[in-house]
């Protein structure tokens, strides 16, 4: 009898639980002929930049850098890369679970 009363409660329970952080990545290739100096991702809904991803490193003309994305509720993140020469390539809700960047000069804002 007990079992029959705790499964709706436990159900409820559960379905009201918040969405769960997920880890993610994006695998950014620059083709911009351009150092990028830095690059910041930040998800979609939010409305400035987090640091700076790169850190002291750089993201060689012709290499590919594997961001990994830890605790985020949703895979939509928007993506702004500055290369050496101060220009930036922005990339809005782009769904990392779906699509990889390739930074070309034809994305230069």
């Amino acid at each position: 009898m007990r079992t029959k009363l705790l499964l709706p409660l436990i159900l409820s329970c559960l379905l009201a639980l918040p969405a769960l952080a997920a880890d993610y990545y994006v695998d950014i290739t620059n083709k911009t002929g351009y150092q990028i100096n830095q690059l910041y991702v930040s998800p979609g809904d939010q409305k400035s930049w987090e640091e700076d991803v790169l850190g002291n490193d750089v993201l060689v003309n012709g290499t590919t850098q594997r961001v990994t994305l830890t605790g985020y509720s949703s895979p939509v993140f928007d993506i702004r890369l500055i290369d050496s020469d101060g220009d930036s390539y922005t990339f809005w809700d782009i769904n990392v679970e779906e699509y990889d960047l390739l930074v070309t000069p034809d994305d230069l804002d």
